[in-house]
């Protein structure tokens, strides 16, 4: 009978995403702040690490971050406000 009383989407999610976006080194808080797509810490986490590690530097791993969200904008563009859409 235990097993109605719990949410199968509860036991999916084992952590918090609050949590863990708070965990995130505070430069790239700042930048997911100002961030034009909505990204989520797991991804930002992933994608800092890499970066950190080929760079070696926070700045130069955050202007990384800047220009993989500009190319996915640009990707998606079309298909999200059509073909007409103006490209930057």
């Amino acid at each position: 009978m235990t097993r109605n009383l719990t949410s199968p989407r509860a036991r999916w999610r084992a952590v918090n995403p609050m949590t863990e976006h708070d965990r995130l080194p505070a430069p790239l808080r700042i930048w997911a702040a100002q961030a034009a797509l909505p990204w989520s810490a797991r991804s930002l986490r992933r994608l800092w690490t890499r970066a950190l590690r080929e760079t070696g530097c926070p700045k130069a791993a955050l202007s990384r971050l800047s220009r993989a969200e500009r190319a996915t904008l640009n990707r998606e563009a079309a298909r999200v406000w059509g073909p007409a859409y103006p490209a930057h």
